[in-house]
């Protein structure tokens, strides 16, 4: 029974101060009551915590926007991550059109110019796509985590101290309006007429009732002015307790930063990392499928010079590349002609891949070595490959004669 006139007695209690806080700030806000303003440099400390929450929340959202576009997978791994439970392995995207591209140069056939080039390009997407799950895995451990623990975290502490900082305030001001109150209701009462009357008849026992009540109503006041002034010093006592917590909270902000600045070159390196994998896987692949500018150039098409150019990321194979036409040209004319006069043979490098058009031609693959001789009455741009029992016409423009 106890226990449930003290559970009665604090929800009446919180209920009252429920009550007076939004009385006081109902006043506030409709100008009727006056209102404590927190000290510039606490202003100062909110509205950076402020403008910070914001800025790693837009920043936080869009890098998970970039690390995974597809908005599908990302709710699914927010689903996932709320159930404490782990994703099921899915393939990204390059893994996925690695592998539709190994499938496609397997069913054409491996040993095809095209097949063979499909499956190589299938195998270094399949590689982009492993350095991409490296990026998003670390970029989620040192870069998106600490966003998102000071989001949950610090910044919660700081919105609950804040809270109840704002409370405290609410406590204070309507402790003071109370105060206010009493002191005018305290003055009025002193300056009421209490005289006594000199007529000896009824009016005399009226005005001494009058008085003694008077007095009492004094007392009254007197005793409300102390009370309210001593829940003055107790409600601005608590405000400044907490205006100083919430103080030492925000001023953590700029240590936040400092730690966001580290996991920001962190996130920095780990792109570096996976655009410099990337640059050479293909880099690789442009190698072993032998598609060299000087090869276009030196040929007759001179629009497909321009992409193929852009490629080429780096200024110095560029130039290097561009370069080369005019000397490779000459080395593959002389040696041609020299071959089409004799009626020896030559071992010939191929420079890029090639499919044959018909069955009087020979597919080709880039860096391997044929055998190639001319015969009489054969186109002048053509000579006759061999590797192994098969043969074929091959253009001359894809080949590097050996020494």
């Amino acid at each position: 029974m106890n226990i449930m006139d003290f559970n009665v007695k604090k929800l009446a209690a919180d209920a009252g101060t429920f009550l007076s806080r939004a009385v006081q700030f109902t006043e506030e806000k409709l100008g009727q009551a006056e209102k404590t303003e927190l000290d510039a440099h606490l202003e100062n400390l909110l509205s950076k915590a402020e403008c910070t929450k914001l800025w790693t929340e837009k920043i936080m959202k869009q890098t998970e926007v970039l690390l995974q576009p597809n908005p599908n997978a990302r709710i699914e791994e927010f689903v996932y991550e709320k159930l404490d439970r782990k994703a099921p392995s899915r393939m990204n995207n390059p893994e996925l059109l690695g592998q539709y591209m190994i499938d496609a140069g397997n069913e054409f056939g491996p040993g095809t110019a095209y097949g063979n080039a499909l499956i190589k390009c299938g195998e270094t997407q399949k590689r982009i796509g492993t350095a991409d799950r490296e990026l998003i895995q670390t970029s989620a451990i040192n870069f998106l985590t600490p966003l998102r623990n000071f989001i949950e975290g610090d910044y919660k502490t700081i919105t609950k101290e804040r809270k109840l900082l704002q409370n405290k305030r609410l406590d204070l001001d309507a402790a003071k309006t109370r105060l206010k109150k009493a002191k005018v209701a305290e003055a009025r009462a002193a300056q009421l007429n209490t005289s006594q009357p000199e007529e000896n008849n009824i009016m005399v026992n009226v005005s001494y009732v009058l008085n003694l009540l008077h007095v009492k109503w004094l007392k009254m006041w007197a005793e409300e002015v102390t009370k309210s002034e001593q829940e003055v010093r107790i409600t601005q006592s608590e405000f400044d307790r907490q205006a100083e917590i919430t103080r030492l909270l925000l001023e953590g902000i700029s240590s936040t930063h400092a730690h966001h600045l580290r996991c920001l070159n962190d996130f920095v390196e780990a792109q570096m990392t996976y655009y410099a994998q990337c640059y050479q896987y293909m880099l690789d692949l442009q190698k072993q499928l032998g598609s060299f500018p000087s090869t276009f150039l030196s040929n007759d098409n001179q629009s497909s010079s321009a992409p193929v150019q852009s490629v080429s990321a780096p200024s110095v194979l560029a130039s290097a590349s561009a370069s080369l036409p005019s000397v490779s040209k000459s080395v593959v004319t002389s040696g041609i002609t020299e071959l089409k006069s004799s009626s020896g043979s030559r071992k010939a490098r191929v420079l890029y891949d090639y499919d044959a058009a018909n069955s009087s031609e020979l597919s080709l693959l880039a860096d391997e070595v044929i055998t190639v001789y001319s015969i009489p009455g054969m186109d002048s741009d053509w000579l006759m490959g061999e590797r192994g029992n098969q043969k074929g016409k091959v253009p001359i423009t894809y080949l590097e004669l050996l020494n």
